[in-house]
């Protein structure tokens, strides 16, 4: 009996050398090279392409200037296609206090989002920081980045920038702080998406409630944009071509005392102060605290915070604007 134990597990042991050495042989007369060549291609043609983000979207703008926010000359070609994929959203905050549209007699060209002093405001996509600069009458500390898939977001009434002109920024980079700079009526972001100038309503590309984009692509098509997963035309783009022998606006250098009128026209972010109340402001200096500013302006500390919408430790930094009436 152990010789016949023995034999069996001879025998099993040389079938399964057998079938391993058939196995070999026939993967040797496999035609693998060509299966791997291809597999080789598949790999090289799904490599990402590198988007040189030195000059981003050059293709459609004409020039690349740190001077205007909003006057940004180019050509748009039929059915220009946004790409929104690789985006991030600006702010974490999911709240909408002021919707696009008209407001107060004026048109808002953007979205107020609530936020709170000192959050942080992150770059909607990658792309290269155009404008980083202050205006008191309208977005305080604010920026404008250009991205490669055609559009320039625009952040308002920061407390402070993280980023400067001419930077290279990534989706979901922090940008700036949240704050109430400028013309506001409380610490809030103004956001804005412009195409060539032109703005377009970011609920139509950005769902702050749902913290997500609206589609995978913007079709700006026939002079109209719409949204790639609705059938109905969100709204119209008029934008100008630019001809050798037609001067535009957009065509040309916008004066210094065109860029504060549209400044004031485009960001109206409180109601017009009436004839018979005038509204005083304090810009903040080095050194100041809101006790002090409340006291030299005869009000006390609550009343400050609540004209401004901040709370008796909230931050403020140089250069911020406070209503003080």
């Amino acid at each position: 009996m152990p010789n016949l134990k023995h034999t069996i597990i001879y025998m099993a042991v040389s079938v399964m050398s057998l079938s391993a050495t058939a196995q070999d042989l026939l993967a040797n007369r496999a035609p693998s090279d060509r299966k791997l060549t291809d597999l080789k291609a598949v790999k090289i043609n799904n490599t990402k392409a590198v988007i040189d983000l030195s000059n981003p979207a050059g293709d459609i703008y004409a020039t690349w200037d740190n001077t205007s926010a909003l006057v940004a000359p180019g050509t748009l070609p039929a059915n220009f296609k946004v790409d929104l994929r690789g985006y991030a959203m600006p702010t974490t905050s999911r709240k909408v206090t002021s919707k696009y549209g008209p407001r107060w007699g004026k048109q808002h060209k953007g979205l107020d989002i609530k936020v709170y002093m000192g959050d942080t405001i992150y770059a909607a996509f990658d792309g290269k920081v155009r404008i980083s600069k202050f205006n008191a009458g309208g977005w305080g500390y604010y920026l404008v980045i250009r991205h490669p898939n055609g559009l320039e977001t625009l952040y308002g009434h920061l407390s402070r920038q993280l980023v400067k002109e001419d930077q290279i920024v990534r989706a979901g980079q922090p940008i700036g702080l949240g704050g109430a700079t400028g013309k506001a009526t409380g610490t809030h972001l103004h956001f804005e998406t412009r195409l060539l100038g032109q703005a377009i309503n970011p609920a139509l590309l950005f769902d702050f409630e749902s913290q997500d984009v609206t589609g995978d692509f913007y079709v700006v098509k026939n002079g109209t944009i719409q949204n790639s997963k609705k059938s109905a035309v969100a709204s119209t783009l008029q934008v100008q071509s630019r001809e050798p022998e037609t001067v535009t606006l957009a065509d040309r250098p916008q004066t210094q005392a065109e860029a504060n009128t549209e400044n004031q026209e485009t960001n109206p972010d409180t109601p017009e102060p009436t004839a018979q109340k005038r509204e005083v402001t304090y810009v903040v200096k080095d050194g100041d605290n809101l006790f002090r500013i409340a006291q030299n302006h005869g009000l006390t500390l609550d009343q400050l915070c609540r004209l401004n919408g901040l709370k008796p430790n909230s931050l403020i930094v140089r250069g911020q604007v406070l209503k003080c009436s």
